[in-house]
């Protein structure tokens, strides 16, 4: 999974200064101790203000895409409502899910396949089973 810049603040607007991460998207200043946002912040900080606010009522208020929005779904930085109207859909069986890429269901045999190839194909699997400790001290 890529996770994006999401246009990080480096340089305090107001006096130039180095902006520091304080956490959930908020830089400060080291000069001034002015407050910045990174476009995650903005998000976060709309969507606790405003429950419910659609993609697009987002993106107006805050200047961030909606693209940039569908990713932090997708990363699940953020997630939809329980009340809210699906747009996001598993990429696997087409579900609607609030976060993410996948459903729990697909996400369960997603990875169960994935433990199931490991062990079939994995290094040095052939050996494990019979092999005793004594070979591991033996030089």
């Amino acid at each position: 999974m890529v996770l994006h810049n999401y246009n990080k603040p480096v340089a305090c607007s107001k006096c130039g200064g180095d902006m520091i991460f304080k956490g959930v998207g908020e830089y400060e200043c080291s000069k001034c101790k002015n407050i910045e946002y990174d476009d995650y912040g903005k998000v976060r900080a709309y969507v606790e203000e405003h429950r419910g606010a659609t993609t697009a009522q987002i993106s107006e208020a805050t200047g961030v895409s909606k693209k940039e929005i569908r990713e932090m779904l997708k990363e699940e930085r953020l997630e939809l409502t329980a009340d809210s109207q699906p747009f996001l859909y598993c990429e696997m069986c087409h579900k609607p899910i609030r976060s993410g890429r996948f459903c729990l269901g697909c996400e369960r045999s997603h990875g169960l396949e994935i433990k199931r190839k490991k062990n079939i194909s994995g290094v040095g699997m052939q050996d494990a089973p019979t092999a005793s400790g004594e070979k591991r001290f033996r030089r």
